[in-house]
């Protein structure tokens, strides 16, 4: 338990003794346990004797209590968080129980001393036990904040399956694999509710694979990972003997065989895996309703055995995906002299063929069916979903689109990889008031340079960055060969990537199905006393109940119990993007550093090497609003001015023209508002996610990997982006 006094004002009061202070006590999972305040209790205002102690004192500041200080707590549960957090590094640092002193000036956090606490017995020992390295830059794209047990469970298992089926694809032996069966069961980690890349079992498996120093550096551009392996993980990778070389050439030889022949073998792979899952989804959905528990386990192995330990085809494009984009990349600055790395990005954008670009274009359509039909927008914009449903047969237009659009897109939704999250089929309503707000705003493009986009970069960077590849390859046909080809991989490895992952949206919307039937079957029995309860079980736990191999029968029990426990994880601040543990994961004292609710971090200090307290950088502070440029990855092309509205809940939300979308995180259910959208900013991703693909095919300019920005910025204030460089500045 960490132990925090706070006054308002200099401390020098709360040292004399002429004021109170509050006094709080905060545990290893910041959850503030007791708290006493000092209000109720003397407190003066400036006396006599602490003026005299503060006039004797050149340059020292006269100290008031105001009535607020009197009545309301001294810091917020966000800032007791950080406090406690700088306390413990504090102590992992010097090794010993710290006694600190702080103080908190324009929302910044500042440590001015530390001494030991000896009168303490036992010291605490640093942390021992096997390194793991935890990031979720990437994957978070997917699987935003606190998701279910039974989401985990589920991606946990087809993660290990598809890697170890990819790896024996590309001709790593089989006796290899085996000995890697505890790196496939860790490749996700889940801390406090929150998925992670283990990303020392990636670098393991990639390590199997030919050319490992070149895939790892491609991994971490396409993963979005932003720093590389620390050293003591780097050695692990290094061949154990001289004895094994000639085996490991020989294996290398085999594995580089596999490469090509599954480089060649892949638009065949990618049309059988999509008649694979065609006949195994069916082309209508079941009625999953009629069948019985048993059954619908039955149809879930069914569609495991034949899709999610046959997930070919996307690994081994998306495998090429990442190799073509890097190489890309490298032969634009090499060759094109691209010194701000943003060449490769206009030469993808508005390639066409990517299906997650559609639904935009279907609310589009759909909010011009409904143009001039004021009575309907308004109701499509501010009316009950059940109103809007029964006005819209009487359309019979716009009813076809809206059934289109559902039979396609209906397993879309926000976060929608959590198998808890509800599709449009469930809730309809995000997807009608986006269609209402935009109708209320159709009008031609912008021709001027205000608020929105500047329409000459938007519309022909593709074709300005052509012009820069000619003139730059003039000359030297081998090289202007190799580029393009090159390219035409990178655009087709990387369409390929964003509808195989389309498709990936229509099996877990199937899985989903089949486990909100099965909720329904067993709270149905008494056996939950909600059918959602379904999510707070493992997938193995609800099939062993069914099939009679469970260890646990009380499933309400075990759901309630997993329910308390994540409704506490939703309470405490993330832990970071990046972070590092030690011995017993679930039980180690995690950094925290990502906070919702107030811009207040710890200051760290460069000179503590060891901290897991990223280093502030002034170019991405989060801490101070004087700062008026931001910086992250360009991804999609474009100079946009405009006011920003940053957005935590897209389903509620309503973009006003010429507003620019700021986001946390996107995933392919924001697609809805990025119609409507004049620019896109996104505090994390990388230039791979499905925010950069997407906005490249839409030509809505953005960017990504924005530290801080959802805290740099409020809604309203104007900034200018320029979506080639990465910049952004507050005007």
């Amino acid at each position: 338990v960490v132990v925090i006094s706070a006054v308002s004002g200099l401390g020098t009061a709360l040292v004399s003794g002429h004021t109170n202070a509050d006094t709080y006590h905060v545990d290893a999972y910041g959850q503030v346990v007791r708290q006493q305040t000092a209000a109720g209790r003397p407190l003066t205002a400036e006396t006599p004797s602490l003026a005299r102690s503060l006039s004797s004192k050149p340059n020292a500041l006269s100290l008031r209590t105001t009535p607020y200080a009197l009545s309301a707590a001294t810091l917020s549960n966000v800032q007791l968080q950080t406090i406690a957090a700088l306390t413990r590094r504090t102590e992992q640092i010097f090794g010993c129980p710290q006694d600190i002193e702080w103080a908190i000036e324009n929302d910044q956090l500042y440590l001015l001393q530390a001494r030991p606490i000896t009168t303490l017995l036992a010291e605490p020992e640093p942390p021992d036990g096997q390194l793991n390295l935890w990031d979720n830059s990437n994957i978070a794209e997917s699987y935003p904040g606190v998701t279910t047990p039974l989401t985990f469970s589920f991606a946990r298992r087809a993660y290990e399956e598809v890697y170890r089926q990819f790896c024996r694809i590309m001709g790593v032996p089989n006796n290899i694999i085996t000995d890697h069966s505890t790196t496939f069961r860790h490749m996700l980690g889940f801390i406090q509710g929150r998925i992670y890349y283990n990303l020392l079992s990636w670098y393991r498996v990639l390590a199997l694979l030919p050319g490992y120093k070149l895939n790892r550096r491609f991994m971490e551009q396409m993963m979005g990972v932003k720093e590389s392996l620390p050293d003591e993980l780097l050695a692990e990778q290094t061949p154990p003997s001289r004895g094994d070389r000639l085996r490991d050439t020989l294996y290398l030889g085999r594995t580089l065989t596999g490469l090509i022949v599954n480089y060649l073998l892949l638009p065949r792979r990618i049309d059988a895996f999509y008649d694979r899952l065609n006949n195994a989804l069916g082309s209508e959905r079941p009625d999953l309703k009629q069948k019985r528990p048993d059954e619908l386990v039955a149809y879930y192995r069914n569609l495991e055995s034949q899709l999610l330990t046959r997930w070919d085809a996307p690994l081994i494009n998306d495998f090429f995906a990442m190799i073509f984009y890097g190489i890309l990349r490298q032969l634009a600055e090499k060759w094109c002299g691209d010194t701000h790395g943003t060449l490769q990005n206009a030469l993808l954008s508005g390639t066409g063929g990517i299906v997650s670009a559609e639904p935009a274009a279907h609310i589009r359509c759909m909010a011009q069916l409904t143009a001039g039909d004021n009575k309907f927008i308004t109701l499509l914009a501010n009316g009950s979903l059940a109103e809007i449903l029964s006005a819209i047969p009487a359309r019979p237009a716009f009813e076809a689109q809206y059934n289109a659009y559902l039979e396609k897109f209906g397993d879309r939704c926000l976060e929608e990889l959590k198998l808890e999250s509800p599709t449009l089929h469930d809730d309809p309503l995000p997807l009608l008031r986006s269609v209402g707000q935009l109708a209320r705003h159709l009008e031609p493009p912008p021709t001027s340079y205000q608020n929105g986009a500047h329409p000459s970069p938007q519309t022909t960077a593709s074709d300005l960055a052509n012009k820069q590849v000619r003139a730059s390859l003039s000359g030297h046909p081998w090289r202007r060969l190799i580029f393009n080809w090159v390219l035409k991989n990178a655009r087709r490895l990387i369409r390929n990537r964003e509808n195989l992952r389309f498709e990936r949206t229509r099996l877990f919307g199937r899985a989903r199905q089949i486990f909100i039937e099965l909720g329904r079957n067993l709270h149905a029995l008494d056996l939950l006393a909600d059918p959602r309860d379904i999510f707070y079980l493992e997938v193995e736990e609800i099939f062993g109940f069914i099939t009679g191999v469970a260890t646990t029968t009380n499933l309400n029990a075990l759901a309630n119990l997993r329910r308390t426990e994540f409704e506490r994880y939703q309470k405490l601040p993330s832990p970071p993007d990046r972070f590092e543990t030690r011995g017993i994961v679930s039980n180690y004292q995690l950094p925290i550093t990502n906070y919702q609710s107030s811009p207040v971090q710890p200051n760290t200090d460069a000179s503590f090497p060891n901290s897991q307290f990223p280093t502030p950088n002034p170019q991405f502070s989060i801490l101070n609003s004087q700062f008026s440029i931001l910086q992250g990855l360009g991804c999609s092309p474009g100079i946009v001015r405009g006011p920003v509205r940053i957005v935590t809940d897209p389903k509620n939300t309503i973009l006003q023209p010429g507003e620019i979308l700021i986001a946390q995180r996107t995933d392919p259910g924001w697609i809805i508002l990025f119609s409507a959208a004049a620019g896109l900013l996104v505090e994390h991703g990388s230039l791979l996610s499905h925010a950069a693909i997407v906005s490249r095919e839409m030509r809505l300019p953005a960017i990504v990997a924005l530290k801080g920005i959802t805290h740099w910025l409020k809604d309203g204030d104007l900034v200018e982006f320029n979506g080639s460089t990465g910049e952004v500045r507050k005007l």
